[in-house]
């Protein structure tokens, strides 16, 4: 007997489970985009499915909560048939309730420099995903963020013929194994889907300074201009800093 009434109480909050999750889980949406969280996560093109998806889940939501209401004023409906599950009532949804939950608890970050040599820091600018959609040969040098200097650089890869050219760009810095402490990398990371296809692209920064002042994950604007400089036994495109300035991390840290 006691198993029994268990057995139904469980059955009775399963139901009020899954109007929770669901809920949970379109406030969630919601309240990633309202906090310019969604940045971290998607490529912009796709914040109208993260937001009609969170709209549609509260919609859900209310929907099976409010019938729920209503049936508890209604005679419950005797079902003598026994049902054998591997898992108990409201298992699944428990998991699903408690993913939203962390999601409350925990703030998306963007990646770090860490993540960056994780995946790949030698390919930062010979990345071959960074190839542009269309190229732009008229855009003035000093006009080109990182990311177009990289897909310029795809598209002719000769280092010399940027030799002198002015340069003004934003990231954030990465220091790879095997270079010397007379360079940097300055980097972003790019999106093309969402934050699972991210990939580092970025350039090497030859300083007349102390890096020490500059630690992994510094956000910098640097103005200088292009050279070419051996490093780690490769000729490389590189800059030549005149003015380093430390700035905010942007609302939207990544590339596209």
């Amino acid at each position: 007997m006691a198993t029994n009434n268990r057995s139904k109480k469980a059955n009775n909050i399963a139901p009020w489970i899954d109007v929770l999750a669901i809920t949970a889980w379109g406030v969630l949406m919601l309240k990633y985009w309202l906090t310019s969280k969604l940045y971290l996560l998607i490529h912009p093109d796709y914040f109208w499915l993260a937001i009609s998806g969170g709209v549609a889940l509260l919609i859900i939501g209310c929907i099976k909560g409010g019938q729920l209401w209503q049936q508890r004023r209604r005679p419950p409906v005797v079902n003598n048939q026994e049902h054998i599950t591997v898992f108990p009532p409201g298992w699944g949804s428990s998991l699903f309730l408690a993913a939203a939950i962390i999601g409350f608890l925990i703030t998306p970050k963007p990646f770090s420099s860490q993540t960056a040599l994780n995946r790949g820091v030698t390919e930062l600018v010979s990345t071959t995903r960074a190839q542009p959609q269309s190229f732009r040969a008229t855009v003035r040098p000093e006009d080109r963020s990182l990311v177009d200097w990289v897909r310029t650089l795809n598209v002719y890869p000769e280092p010399d013929a940027y030799t002198g050219q002015k340069v003004r760009v934003q990231g954030f810095v990465i220091y790879p194994p095997d270079v010397t402490e007379e360079y940097l990398f300055l980097a972003r990371f790019v999106l093309t889907c969402c934050a699972a296809d991210a990939y580092p692209i970025g350039l090497p920064v030859q300083l007349s300074g102390s890096i020490k002042e500059y630690p992994p994950d510094t956000w910098l604007e640097i103005e200088g201009e292009m050279t070419t400089q051996n490093i780690a036994q490769t000729r490389q495109l590189t800059i030549k800093a005149s003015s380093v300035k430390k700035i905010s991390q942007p609302k939207n840290p990544y590339s596209y």
